[in-house]
């Protein structure tokens, strides 16, 4: 009966659920046109070398979470003429609160800010975000919305179903650009997993931040989908009113709100004390000094899907919109020696696993750093690589999988990520023949090529690919186990030599319940989904 009573409670929900909005006013802009006049633009002449082309760019990775946010928080300071940042997710903690707190006061001083925030996690304590938007001199709109409330993902998630393959559809971009003459790229969203604040577990991630001509590359992308029909301002789906009724609905839930604590002071008693208390100010880094960031000078170019991938539509020109994946499969193919490929996502598909048998047929070494189902933060997608993980082998394929928890002193190869205890990769980067670098949001999965519209920086540099080689290496060597094929036809999960963990035949350090959960889902969920 409570299962009966709950499934018709969801039916009369979807049937509340409100359509998106038509006749939106959607006013185009375009990033600022001429960068020459700027601070950060006479900083990258100041920066660039005599002799190095002037098609070239100033380019650094960013490897730890530290960087993560100095370097955008420097951006943010940085900026006199424009900002625009453009995620998948921003999530409304302490960390991102900070740095959003920057970005107000650059719009104070007369910045033009323009935030575009995919739907998808806008809800809960995160839609509070969406608040900037009613901030003076701020702009900010969502891609893709989804209908109906922003108080429960839940809800949302089971309004999506009306229209499932739309909502299916990602904004898996992610870009922070100042001036329209410094950029970051790569796979974080803004949130303190990212910036190594979480309290449990942190996200391992990659960045790229460029300076110079590339960055116009970036903006063109931004303005793409800021301009596109599918972006919304967010007055056109949320009032401010709505935005403050959702805040205090939760601090009443959660015991902190004025009428909780009215009541029980009217009846006599003391107010309860809060259900969490409020944590203190993040301890965060200041500002990166973008002066003494040291720059590799390369070429470079952006990889960027179009907002009409999203869509059943395609361009005026008919051009493809899936430009990604596509490009990075095309740079792999033309591999001579190795390939290095690190994606916390890992499903290759039918298409990735021919590049992949191709490839070894030439005798070019391929390895592979993915998630172990421990470390994984989205379980479900473990099981599309858990499905061709033995023909993978099978082709030579060299696969490693990240361990889950931090050592020592909270550092992991590839960046800190900072204070919590469990760490799980979340870097996207591709290196090929010790020459060619690609950074950004992509992972090599489905997801990535089928439903979510991308970006990513493509660099001919060796000193840059040879700095993401030994990151990764060093990972190899102390933070992963090699993944064997076995006589009998099972796994092995063999340690890096004087490892603190040890090898293991079954998913290593997975609880018996997530292996069961995995085993019972997995051949329901479709690899295109995962």
């Amino acid at each position: 009966m409570a299962l009966a009573a709950l499934l018709a409670g969801a039916l009369v929900l979807l049937a509340g659920c409100g359509s998106l909005p038509t006749d939106v006013q959607r006013p185009v802009s375009r990033a600022l046109a001429d960068p020459a006049g700027t601070p950060l633009a006479q900083l990258t002449a100041q920066r660039r070398p005599a002799g190095v082309a002037a098609l070239q760019s100033g380019l650094a990775l960013v490897d730890t979470a530290g960087e993560a946010y100095a370097s955008r928080l420097a951006l943010t300071q940085s900026a006199t003429r424009t900002l625009d940042l453009q995620y998948y997710a921003i999530h409304a903690d302490t960390s991102t609160r900070e740095l959003l707190r920057a970005v107000r006061q650059a719009a104070a001083r007369g910045v033009r800010v323009r935030i575009l925030l995919d739907d998808f996690h806008a809800t809960g304590d995160d839609a509070q975000v969406l608040r900037m938007a009613f901030v003076p001199g701020i702009e900010m709109r969502m891609f893709n919305p989804v209908p109906g409330g922003r108080g429960s993902g839940l809800l949302r998630t089971l309004s999506g179903l009306r229209d499932f393959r739309r909502t299916q559809h990602r904004m898996h971009n992610k870009l922070f650009i100042a001036d329209n003459a410094w950029g970051i790229t790569g796979g974080r969203n803004l949130g303190e997993a990212y910036f190594g604040q979480g309290e449990d577990s942190n996200f391992i991630d990659m960045d790229i931040l460029a300076a110079g001509p590339v960055v116009r590359q970036m903006s063109a992308s931004f303005d793409q989908y800021w301009n596109s029909p599918l972006a919304y301002p967010v007055e056109s789906l949320i009032s401010r009113d709505e935005l403050l009724a959702l805040r205090e609905a939760a601090r009443a839930a959660n015991g902190n709100g004025n009428g909780g604590a009215q009541a029980t002071a009217a009846a006599g008693q003391a107010p309860p004390p809060p259900a969490q208390a409020p944590r203190p100010p993040p301890d965060l880094p200041p500002a990166m000094d973008l002066r003494a960031l040291p720059l590799t000078w390369a070429p470079a170019v952006v990889l960027s899907d179009r907002p009409a991938k999203l869509t059943a539509e395609t361009d005026a020109e008919g051009a493809r919109e899936d430009l990604v994946i596509e490009g990075v499969l095309q740079l792999l193919e033309r591999a001579r020696r190795d390939v290095l490929v690190v994606s916390p996502y890992f499903v290759p598909g039918e298409q990735m696993l021919g590049v992949f048998r191709r490839l070894r047929a030439r005798g070019v070494r391929v390895r592979v750093l993915t998630n172990s189902l421990a470390s994984n933060d989205a379980p479900l997608a473990h099981v599309g690589y858990a499905r061709y993980r033995q023909r993978l082998l099978a082709l030579g394929v060299a696969l490693y999988e990240m361990h889950p928890l931090q050592r020592g002193m909270a550092r992991t190869v590839i960046g800190s990520s900072g204070g919590g205890s469990r760490a799980s990769l979340h870097a996207k980067l591709l290196v090929v023949d010790g020459r060619l670098v690609a950074v950004g949001s992509m992972n090599l999965d489905l997801r990535s090529q089928l439903q979510n519209s991308e970006v990513t920086l493509l660099i001919r540099s060796r000193p840059l690919a040879g700095e993401a080689t030994t990151i990764v290496e060093r990972t190899l060597a102390e933070d992963a186990w090699r993944v064997e094929a076995t006589p009998q036809g099972g796994l092995h999960w063999r340690a890096p030599p004087g490892a603190d963990f040890g090898d293991a035949d079954g998913e290593p350090d997975a609880s018996l319940g997530l292996q069961l959960l995995i085993q019972l889902l997995g051949p329901l969920a479709p690899d295109e989904m995962l």
